[in-house]
């Protein structure tokens, strides 16, 4: 049996239920497996249980469906760190942990996403790209505000802050391409050790 919506006078309905969340997964699934260029619409459709003109009605084109996935997922990573950064008062070392807990555990639970993200950014078409790049440059100073201000209080003794973020962010960035659920290394562990790393990275030092 068809999920698809029925169609009248040739206008697709509203699709209901899960339409747009089997949408989101199967591009996701879609360009994971084949990439963005080796993706079509159709596909898409197809791999969604779902006729082209339902999913037309949540996304008018493939690059539109790429843009989406990446900026949900760059939301998802925002609404993190808002909650990791609240629960932790204005010590630069304690949002520093925040921040790479919140960051590694995003990496792991949307490696998908972030594998993606990276992948595909070459391929957003320039409008989309502009908006994306503001939410990157947001993320970037959320970094650059906790390691500065840690320099600033002398917590941080790194000669060289912006380096020092780039190489930290790069690290928890790269997890999203090698880490295996159910590996060798439990997530617990390996927060804690790319918190350590990062640590070390801003030459911390204790009042």
């Amino acid at each position: 049996m068809s999920t698809a919506p029925a169609e009248r006078n040739g206008a697709p309905a509203i699709p209901r239920g899960g339409g747009r969340d089997a949408i989101t997964g199967a591009a996701r699934e879609s360009f994971a497996d084949r990439g963005y260029h080796g993706t079509s619409i159709r596909d898409i459709a197809k791999r969604a249980g779902l006729s082209l003109s339902a999913l037309y009605y949540w996304h008018p084109s493939k690059q539109h469906l790429l843009a989406a996935l990446i900026e949900e997922s760059t939301h998802d990573y925002f609404h993190r760190c808002d909650r990791a950064l609240h629960d932790v008062g204005d010590d630069p070392a304690d949002r520093l942990r925040a921040m790479v807990r919140a960051t590694v555990e995003y990496r792991v639970s949307r490696r998908v996403e972030s594998n993606i993200a990276s992948l595909e950014w070459r391929n957003l078409e320039p409008e989309n790209r502009e908006r994306l790049e503001g939410l990157r440059r947001s993320a970037t100073q959320l970094w650059a505000d906790i390691v500065d201000e840690g320099v600033a209080r002398g917590v941080f003794r790194c000669a060289h802050a912006d380096d020092a973020r780039r190489a930290i962010v790069a690290a928890c960035n790269a997890i999203a391409q090698w880490y295996e659920p159910g590996g060798d290394i439990a997530l617990p562990d390996l927060t804690e050790r790319y918190i350590a790393i990062a640590l070390r990275i801003v030459d911390h030092h204790e009042h």
